[in-house]
């Protein structure tokens, strides 16, 4: 971080928030020692009572999705007849199902027909997507195919993306998933947090050099509440 202790200098932080933090979680302790002069406390110690866990993330692409199998039996589809059964067992499920359909009426099939709503339709894309990595915690695409929502509620228009401060638009880079907040361990903060994807938008042109850190724009997707 770029501010440092300004007792005993060895300790660094993002920002005031954190240094009280870790002032109430023992620094206070630590921190006289060094500035008594006492070496012997070592090294400045993790801050891990506020700091999320650290991990290695691998990249790999994304396998393109298989064509789907049309080589499956006929008679494995529902609603078939079990050719195991004997004939009059057989006639009394056709007779039984036959019955069953007749007595919906159209208004009882045009409710089940609007069952499946265009936000079931957005979510059930989004699992299926990712069902080939549960685990993935980023998808990165820059500048090709947008992100996979997990709502069709509060998605951005162009006009809701603002542009860089060097005045070109931000593109769609990444995506941070779900699943990631199964590894935070936001639970020790006291806080919760949550969300349904995290989209970051970055400059097209790419502006900037060095090291210093430039800001982009991260738009947050709740979870509907259907889903």
């Amino acid at each position: 971080g770029p501010r440092a202790c300004g007792r005993c200098r060895r300790a660094a932080y993002c920002g005031p928030e954190h240094q009280a933090l870790d002032w109430r979680g023992g620094h206070r302790r630590f921190c006289g020692q060094l500035a008594a002069g006492d070496d012997s406390a070592g090294a400045i110690p993790e801050h891990n009572e506020f700091l999320f866990p650290e991990y290695e993330i691998l990249i790999e692409p994304e396998e393109p999705e298989s064509p789907a199998d049309s080589s499956g039996d006929p008679g494995d589809e529902q609603g078939t007849v079990d050719p195991s059964k004997d004939p009059k067992e057989q006639e009394e499920l056709r007779a039984t199902g036959s019955a069953a359909f007749q007595s919906l009426d159209e208004e009882t099939l045009e409710a089940m027909a609007k069952h499946e709503t265009e936000e079931d339709k957005i979510f059930q894309t989004f699992k299926e997507r990712i069902a080939a990595e549960p685990e993935q915690i980023i998808r990165y695409c820059r500048g090709g195919e947008g992100p996979i929502w997990v709502s069709g509620e509060n998605i951005p228009e162009e006009k809701d993306i603002p542009n860089c401060l060097c005045g070109a638009k931000r593109i769609f880079e990444f995506q941070i998933m779900p699943q990631l907040l199964n590894h935070l361990q936001v639970d020790s903060l006291g806080e919760s947090i949550d969300w349904g994807t995290l989209v970051v938008y970055t400059c097209a042109d790419n502006c900037g050099e060095g090291n210093e850190y430039l800001e982009e724009f991260i738009w947050k997707q709740d979870f509907s509440a259907g889903s």
